[in-house]
């Protein structure tokens, strides 16, 4: 019987973005519990592009070829033993990153166990679903499960107008909390649209200074989407026994007396379906700016690395 192939943007060594090419391969046997998904959009991110450098090649096994992104929204198409939480048909999303680095999402098709996924939110497009599941994740695992952020608290998010700062944003008022955004003065009515309360500039001020001009008893969270910089720049404006979390940083130089963590966003369905639930109900908004073809892979990967993009780009299989 022949194995039935598909199409995926691939990478053979860490040469970067501009060493991804589009070839075909066969569609991996489906094991128990696994899913055929034929894609429908792969959102685009910027760990998409690290992974092509090999960045986390220390931290993550990577088998060659490896297909590029993690972020699916798509439709099952064939069921293994055992996999019956969705029909055939079903529309679903989900957060495709395994132990393993190897199977992505720029793909036409991929095989995941079911766990991974959640049902897609029915009232956006498999494009702006698509946009959700890394970004979305990162943003409520930050901001809650290692931010503990409550109603009624202060946040700083600094790099805000990226995909995981305007989830932030979003998911941070819609708990109740109060919100600076942090990023360039051309995406201050982005933030501003995304719910921010106050928006900074951080190529006009000191982002710390300029914090406690708005909150002169500082924020309780400070929630990093940038790294570098940014982020030692806004510790002034932290509230004594506040929260530092980074999706970026892993603590280097920060005094040892802050509550500091990293984030590096796990899969959990039952958070995408508390993304759906809000996206559904209009509480969380997708901006998608651009669309790709599997052949302009390389390209979005080059654009994403900019770290200059606003809202969330998607790769259309």
């Amino acid at each position: 019987m022949m194995k039935k192939q598909m199409k995926a943007a691939v990478f053979d060594g860490f040469d970067g973005p501009a060493s991804v090419t589009v070839d075909t391969m066969e569609i991996p046997e489906l094991k128990e519990g696994e899913v055929l998904v034929k894609i429908k959009a792969a959102g685009v991110n910027p760990v998409d592009a690290v992974i092509t450098k090999g960045y986390y090649k220390n931290m993550l096994p990577h088998s060659f070829p490896v297909i590029s992104g993690w972020d699916l929204a798509g439709t099952i198409e064939d069921r293994g033993h055992a996999a019956r939480r969705f029909s055939v048909g079903e529309d679903v999303y989900g957060y495709a990153r395994r132990p393993e680095v190897k199977w992505g999402t720029y793909a036409e098709y991929i095989v995941i166990p079911e766990s991974y996924l959640s049902k897609k939110p029915v009232n956006i497009s498999f494009e702006e679903a698509a946009g959700i599941p890394l970004a979305g994740l990162t943003a409520n695992q930050g901001l809650f499960d290692s931010g503990n952020l409550q109603k009624g608290q202060r946040v700083l998010i600094v790099g805000a107008s990226g995909g995981v700062g305007g989830f932030g944003i979003q998911l941070a008022k819609n708990k109740g909390a109060e919100v600076i955004g942090v990023a360039s003065e051309e995406n201050s009515f982005f933030m501003k649209q995304m719910g921010a309360d106050h928006t900074i500039d951080y190529k006009k001020q000191d982002i710390g200074t300029a914090a406690r001009d708005i909150y002169e008893e500082g924020v309780d969270l400070i929630f990093d989407c940038n790294g570098a910089d940014s982020m030692k720049q806004s510790l002034k404006a932290l509230k004594p026994g506040g929260r530092v979390v980074s999706t970026l940083s892993q603590g280097e130089g920060i005094d040892k007396h802050i509550n500091f963590s990293f984030v590096f966003v796990e899969p959990n369905s039952s958070q995408l379906d508390e993304l759906r639930g809000l996206a559904d109900t209009g509480k969380l908004k997708v901006e998608i700016t651009r669309s790709f073809t599997l052949e302009e892979a390389p390209e979005a990967l080059e654009q994403i690395q900019s770290s200059h993009t606003t809202g969330k780009m998607v790769v259309i299989p």
